[in-house]
């Protein structure tokens, strides 16, 4: 389960006194995920600051992100709620502040957002998708904190040497030949901003009547990096082939459909169409060594489930396989 840390009614009722938001009416720990506490904590709508929110918000409990790291995760959310993207508003305690401590545990609490998660999107949800992605990455244009990648080419560089004991040999050359690829293409003067950096389909509400996205989630790998890596994410994981074969690769339509619904909003250009095909390999080893990382590294204790590795090890191959199979419009 992804509860690391148990915080039992008593101390959420003690926990709300913090806030004007109203009694405690419900506690639901959140099943899902692999790096926070997070339980549904529902109110009885008394208090003066519930609004829009109805009384029904996420509690979210950090294991590994700090105090000092928080305020930029909290800040992109709230600037991107006031620019009428759909993510989850951090609601203040009486003080103003966003973030307290619970249990030994920075702790935040954010609004709910209504709508549900989609296992396999259609190629209108996709399209929806990619406008969303292209409206998020403008409204967070002005935003003025910044953070670097903490999965990024650092990141993985130092990793891979402590999982290749764990791999055959076919694998290790796979990996430190996709590293060396990465180390030789710069993506420096590609377009940067806050981006989210884990938008999988769990990460994604969609609206049930009108079929928009009704709300983007868990924010906590946000960061500062390049746009285009942000939609590679998210192509690599809603336009899949076949979801039960990492090997088929991507669906050309799915994509086709993301990438057109993102240039509605904003426009790629001619150097992030040249830099497409890496980046897109770059989101697949991302993701290919953090699996790896959970899998044969995992934390001490109560551990949730671990994805399998070899999605992103076989879509990776894709990638390398079928270069420029996947392209961005006008390219």
């Amino acid at each position: 389960m992804a509860v690391f840390t148990t915080v039992t009614p008593d101390q959420a009722s003690a926990w709300l006194g913090r806030y004007a938001l109203g009694a405690l009416a419900d506690l639901e720990g959140i099943q899902s995920g692999i790096e926070n506490t997070n339980y549904f904590l529902t109110t009885d709508g008394s208090g003066r600051d519930v609004g829009a929110t109805g009384g029904r918000y996420v509690l979210t409990l950090f294991e590994k992100l700090t105090a000092a790291e928080l305020p930029f995760y909290l800040g992109l959310m709230a600037h991107l709620a006031d620019r009428g993207v759909p993510t989850p508003r951090p609601m203040p305690d009486t003080d103003g502040r966003w973030l307290g401590e619970l249990n030994g545990k920075p702790a935040a609490v954010v609004a709910r957002l209504s709508g549900r998660s989609v296992s396999t999107p259609s190629v209108r949800q996709c399209h929806a998708l990619g406008r969303m992605l292209g409206a998020m990455h403008v409204a967070g244009a002005d935003y003025p904190a910044t953070m670097a990648n903490p999965r990024g080419p650092r990141w993985w560089t130092a990793t891979a040497p402590r999982l290749e004991g764990f791999l055959p040999a076919a694998e290790r050359r796979m990996l430190e030949d996709e590293i060396a690829f990465q180390a030789s293409h710069r993506f420096d003067r590609l377009p940067r901003g806050p981006i989210h950096a884990d938008l999988f389909r769990d990460n994604v509400l969609f609206d049930v009547d009108s079929g928009e996205v009704g709300g983007v989630i868990d924010f906590y790998f946000a960061c500062t990096d390049v746009l285009l890596f942000d939609v590679a994410v998210a192509v690599n994981d809603w336009c899949r082939a076949d979801l039960a074969d990492p090997s088929a690769g991507l669906d050309a339509h799915a994509a086709a459909a993301l990438l057109d619904g993102y240039s509605l909003v904003r426009a790629f250009g001619d150097s992030e169409k040249l830099a497409w095909p890496a980046v897109l390999r770059a989101g697949a080893l991302r993701f290919w060594v953090s699996r790896l990382f959970d899998f044969h590294l995992p934390r001490p204790g109560e551990i949730v489930h671990a994805h399998d590795p070899a999605h992103f090890r076989d879509l990776l191959a894709w990638h390398v396989a079928s270069p420029g199979r996947i392209a961005l419009p006008g390219a």
